[in-house]
């Protein structure tokens, strides 16, 4: 099931608003249940991410890497390939994040599979939007 979201935001200092997503160490921990668990350099690490679906809480992990980056246009594209700890869900994001001015957006295509995926539409975009909203809230105070 493919969601995609844009969420927009703002920051006091740019700069440091890019420094922050130009390390994947430091990005991923302002996603509310995150935290990086082994990091191969500042663009590729692997993380894992609790996450409440409805009435189930799950488990997910797998690499994260910055796989584009322009410090001129202050935009870093990340892919996340995750699995739930018990095998039976997959979740797989693109993530766009732009910083410009005193904001920045941030664009999320998600695929999720399996168990996850069974809560429904409605579910799995409502829990998605949460947690962007809640990743651009710590982003602006990181």
């Amino acid at each position: 099931m493919a969601t995609q979201l844009q969420e927009k935001f703002s920051v006091s200092d740019p700069d440091h608003a890019w420094e922050v997503i130009s390390d994947v160490s430091k990005v991923v921990p302002c996603v509310p249940g995150a935290k990086v668990i082994s990091a191969e350099g500042p663009e590729k690490a692997k993380a894992e991410i609790k996450v409440d679906m409805g009435s189930m809480a799950m488990t997910f992990s797998g690499p994260v890497e910055i796989v584009e980056k322009d410090a001129g246009s202050k935009t870093a594209r990340f892919k996340a390939k995750a699995r739930e700890a018990g095998g039976q869900s997959n979740a797989d994001g693109d993530v766009t994040i732009k910083i410009g001015g005193d904001g920045g957006t941030v664009d999320v295509t998600a695929n999720v599979s399996g168990k996850a995926a069974s809560m429904g539409e409605g579910t799995v975009q409502a829990v998605l939007a949460a947690l962007v909203k809640q990743f651009t809230a710590n982003l602006a105070k990181a």
